[in-house]
């Protein structure tokens, strides 16, 4: 049996939690969100948690069993705290600004690009030794999505480390040329 998927997950105070046939919604103090399940999986609520039970024993739904839990988890915390990541933005010149529903980036091309990010994510930006950019919202895939999506504009580059990154991210830097003598 599955060491994750049977593990209950508790309910906090505060969340609703609704089991249709094929749907789980979770409502809480920040919104709701919803979890479509696999028919081969079964969810049920007792005393305060909700237990995972898998209706089979093939490859793929063991794989769902724990799967289905860790889901269910990133629902309750997105829902009571909330999922959080932060990029830099790194280069001499290049900087990050909010723009109505959209953020404007200059990262050394031409033009600024710009990112309209979707609804239920939330972008802001500051100014320390870099810009950093803050991506919050209650959709744990949807945040790190984001994420990705806006590194993916200017990744690091290894020469010089310029470009968008997660905050704490390490990026090796790579030794350049080296002045080779002819003879």
């Amino acid at each position: 049996m599955s060491r994750i998927g049977k593990v209950p997950v508790n309910i906090p105070d505060g969340v609703k939690i609704d089991i249709k046939k094929d749907v789980l919604e979770v409502g809480g103090p920040r919104g709701k969100l919803f979890l479509r399940i696999h028919p081969s999986i079964k969810v049920k609520e007792e005393d305060g948690k909700i237990k995972v039970e898998r209706l089979g024993e093939g490859k793929e739904i063991r794989a769902l069993h724990g799967l289905t839990r860790t889901l269910i988890y990133n629902l309750i915390v997105g829902i009571t705290q909330g999922y959080k990541k932060e990029l830099e933005v790194v280069g001499v010149g290049y900087s990050a600004k909010i723009e109505g529903k959209k953020l404007s980036l200059q990262v050394g091309y031409s033009r600024p690009v710009y990112y309209e990010f979707p609804e239920g994510v939330s972008i802001n930006v500051k100014k320390e030794k870099n810009f950093i950019i803050s991506i919050e919202g209650n959709d744990k895939q949807k945040v790190g999505e984001v994420a990705a999506e806006i590194r993916r504009i200017r990744p690091p580059e290894p020469y010089k480390g310029k470009g968008i990154r997660y905050k704490e991210e390490y990026v090796h830097i790579k030794a350049g040329k080296k002045g080779v003598k002819s003879q």
